[in-house]
């Protein structure tokens, strides 16, 4: 007697039976001898050992263990299917009501078959471990071939809209189960910066590279060096599109995927800390910094804002953002600054403007009084509010940083990019005052006027040491040049070294010490 048609049996009765959806697989592996299942690819085998029980255990916490299905004289044991209603009661608040239902969707709309028949509400194991292997352990193909059912849109009606409303929704995620799971290390989403404002920017600026490709005449829209280190004038670009109107195809999704290297990351938090599986993982060490020294701040910063920022930094400078000037906590005063800030480490500083704008900078360098540029090409500038970008270096010069205090004949002020008067970004010594003269662009990191306007009057300021905080030292015995700071800019201006520098008796320091 032969078996009905498994393709049949699946299009009446899984809608309603979750348990027979498990038969008609079966069926199916009987009549075809499993040469189908053998042909698919093993997704299982992309997990170390130890993975894979994490992944079973997994799934049969969500779905409460295995059901033994009969066929004949046949028996043989399946994990029960996961409904909507299933991985809600699991996830609970762990993940907003949103990305539940996408994940979900991602899952149940893997076509294990291959006929592009109406998925069943009901998601097996199978799918289950695909999601999980092709999200966390997939290249770009894999994870686009994901994110496209995630949309919960048919593909051939995809717009560049439900790519932003998906990644809104993934921002949203990872801020949401961070906090929900107590490890924002140290970051208090109540006294930082709007948070709806900072995912919105967040998620236009990781769109930008998706609206790239889809508008490829559009791409050079600014001021930029030719081979001879000349301005060229920005390209005429055609008006732009309303978002609705552009449409997104699997190669863009892989492409953005490939190109934004954020989305990934993502993804990896929301699986690893919703479903609290493969937490052990070192990806997520250094994803979002503990934040040191910050308990009374309200910080010029979003949540979404530092994970982006954080990811731009060196590896080994991800791990701890530490307070160490601010002027709502140190006051306006720029000998104070300075103070704070030298010697300090690598530093981001961050600024708002009175028009509310908010910016800054990244010093690869520790900070030091001298009368000539420093640092090197790690540097960068950025903005966050309004809208959130790096500008990372153009290679046209090495002004990388610069900062001087206490002169008559050089400027006196804190300054990144550019030149003397046209710096990228500028403070003052006078310290309520700066510019951000970018005409076009900042030579050296080629990034626009970062506040509102050209020059700026200053209404917050504070600086985060980033990395390894470097150790309190003593101060060396002071020479007679050390208390004439202006010969020593001019020594640093002209290329002169001090020639005693590094060669003062150990017994003087020691002196210093007791």
């Amino acid at each position: 007697m032969s078996h009905p048609s498994p393709y049949l049996l699946e299009c009446h009765i899984t809608e309603h039976s979750p348990h027979l959806l498990y038969l008609v697989f079966f069926l199916k592996e009987e009549k075809m001898g499993n040469k189908q299942t053998n042909c698919r690819p093993n997704y299982f085998s992309r997990f170390l050992p130890e993975e894979q029980a994490e992944i079973d255990g997994l799934f049969t916490a969500i779905t409460g263990g295995l059901e033994t299905i009969s066929s004949g004289k046949s028996k043989k044991p399946f994990p029960i299917p996961i409904s909507l209603e299933m991985l809600q009661a699991y996830l609970g608040d762990a993940l907003p009501e949103k990305m539940i239902v996408r994940l979900y969707e991602g899952m149940r709309n893997i076509d294990l078959t291959g006929t592009s028949q109406s998925p069943s509400e009901y998601v097996i194991k199978e799918q289950f471990v695909i999601l999980m292997s092709e999200l966390l352990k997939g290249n770009a193909r894999e994870k686009s071939h994901i994110i496209m059912k995630m949309l919960r849109v048919p593909i051939e009606n995809v717009k560049a809209s439900h790519i932003k409303e998906f990644t809104e929704d993934l921002i949203t995620s990872v801020v949401h189960v961070l906090d929900y799971r107590n490890e924002l290390k140290g970051w208090n989403m109540k006294k930082s910066q709007d948070f709806t404002s900072g995912v919105k920017a967040l998620a236009t600026q990781l769109l930008s590279a998706l609206k790239q490709e889809m508008n490829p005449t559009q791409q050079k829209t600014y001021w930029d060096f030719d081979g001879d280190r000349n301005w060229t004038s920005p390209q005429e670009c055609p008006p732009v599109e309303e978002e609705d109107s552009w449409s997104c195809d699997m190669s863009l999704i892989e492409d953005w995927v490939l190109k934004v290297p954020q989305i990934s990351s993502f993804l990896n938090v929301v699986l690893r800390r919703g479903f609290l599986v493969l937490h052990s993982h070192a990806e997520l060490a250094s994803f979002i910094p503990e934040c040191k020294d910050a308990k009374e701040l309200m910080s010029l910063l979003n949540i979404p804002a530092i994970l982006y920022i954080n990811s731009f930094l060196p590896t080994k400078l991800q791990h701890t953002w530490k307070l160490i000037f601010s002027s709502q906590i140190h006051g306006y005063s720029f000998a104070k600054l300075c103070g704070n800030i030298i010697d300090k480490g690598p530093c981001l500083l961050v600024l708002k403007d009175r028009d509310g704008y908010i910016f800054g900078g990244f010093s690869s360098h520790s900070w030091a009084v001298k009368g000539q540029f420093q640092g090197d090409s790690r540097s960068f500038l950025f903005t966050i509010s309004p809208s959130i970008a790096v500008y990372t270096y153009s290679g046209y010069n090495d002004h990388y940083m610069y900062l001087n205090h206490g002169q008559q004949t050089i400027p006196n002020g804190l300054g990144m990019g550019g030149q003397f008067d046209y710096f990228g970004l500028w403070i003052d010594h006078d310290f309520g005052k700066g510019h951000s003269k970018a005409n076009p662009r900042c030579s050296t990191y080629n990034s626009p006027q970062l506040s509102a306007r050209e020059n700026f009057e200053l209404d917050t300021i504070e600086v985060w040491a980033v990395g390894d905080f470097p150790s309190e030292k003593s101060p060396p015995k002071k020479n007679i040049l050390d208390n004439n700071t202006e010969v020593h800019c001019l020594l640093e201006m002209i290329g002169k070294s001090r020639q005693s520098e590094g060669l003062r008796d150990p017994c003087e320091e020691e002196e210093t010490k007791e």
